[in-house]
């Protein structure tokens, strides 16, 4: 019997980024802000959080030159919408000018300044509050002020953080018991490496310790998670794979994720099924949609045996 041919890692990556982008731009219309949105944000989980999860997606596309010129005017265009619904960063201005201890404007901005979008009184703002005693000094969870660190220097205000400290103090530092890992303490540990390396940007910039680490218990995590068809946080721990200075790109995790993902692009966040409603998926799946594109095409961009046709 002869062995099935299959697609090697980067084409699969490709394909599951190119349709999840698509997905986010066809469905961009549901994370609209409402007409009466203020600064005050009731709840910033509905609308506001995901604008910044698309913009960042989009801004790692651009950064990484991902694929068809066809594919970055999409990205760009999502910029573009989500820059719009921000007031072109007014909204963002008046949130930090309001809540200054606050750190989302900056981390929401900081993509879409990478991305070249800029708003002067806000830049300065940040700048300013950058430069504070209280800012250094807001009590964040460690994998938080790691994100923080990240969006001052993305945007462009100075890299002044210490990083090693900043680093040591999360529980991926302490390099602790694998086995005692659970669903949240993952999430904080994905969010540590993203934020340590830029997203993949800097990968020697995590300690050599920790990613002997990754590199031993990442695979185990992941085996894990797939069994229980966990698809957001599996693929948040490709992400990490990727950030890292030789990501391993099991070929097999990502066959079960094409597999698992909808002909439209969606990705599901688990095993569960999808609900049609378009409004309620999107609620339900854009996160995991979101890191989809972004595992996808830094699979392509990290993984040494990309095709030629995925760099055009």
């Amino acid at each position: 019997m002869t062995e099935p041919v299959h697609e090697p890692v980067p084409r699969i990556a490709h394909t599951m980024a190119t349709r999840a982008l698509g997905w986010l731009y066809r469905n961009r219309e549901h994370g609209r802000f409402p007409a009466d949105t203020t600064a005050d944000l009731v709840d910033p989980d509905s609308t506001y959080k995901p604008l910044g999860e698309t913009a960042l997606a989009a801004s790692l596309l651009l950064r990484e030159g991902f694929a068809s010129p066809t594919e970055q005017q999409l990205a760009r265009e999502l910029l573009d919408f989500c820059w719009a619904q921000l007031g072109g960063g007014d909204l963002l201005y008046e949130r930090q000018l309001r809540f200054p201890v606050m750190t989302d404007p900056l981390e929401v901005y900081a993509p879409l300044a990478r991305a070249g979008y800029r708003h002067e009184p806000l830049h300065e703002l940040l700048a300013h509050l950058h430069g504070l005693t209280s800012q250094r000094g807001t009590e964040h969870m460690p994998n938080r002020r790691l994100a923080v660190a990240n969006g001052a220097r993305v945007a462009g205000l100075g890299d002044d953080a210490d990083w090693p400290a900043l680093i040591n103090a999360t529980w991926l530092g302490h390099t602790p018991e694998p086995w005692a890992i659970d669903w949240m303490t993952a999430y904080c540990l994905t969010h540590t490496v993203y934020h340590a390396t830029d997203w993949a940007a800097r990968p020697h910039d995590l300690p050599a310790p920790l990613r002997d680490y990754l590199e031993t218990w990442l695979p185990v995590w992941l085996d894990i998670w797939c069994e229980i068809e966990d698809w957001d946080l599996v693929i948040e721990l490709l992400i990490v794979d990727a950030c890292l200075p030789h990501p391993r790109s099991d070929p097999a995790i990502w066959r079960l994720l094409a597999a698992t993902q909808h002909a439209d692009g969606l990705m599901p966040r688990s095993g569960e099924p999808v609900q049609q409603d378009p409004e309620t998926a999107f609620r339900a799946h854009h996160h995991t949609t979101v890191v989809a594109t972004i595992a996808g095409a830094l699979a392509v961009s990290r993984h040494p045996g990309l095709p030629a046709e995925t760099q055009r």
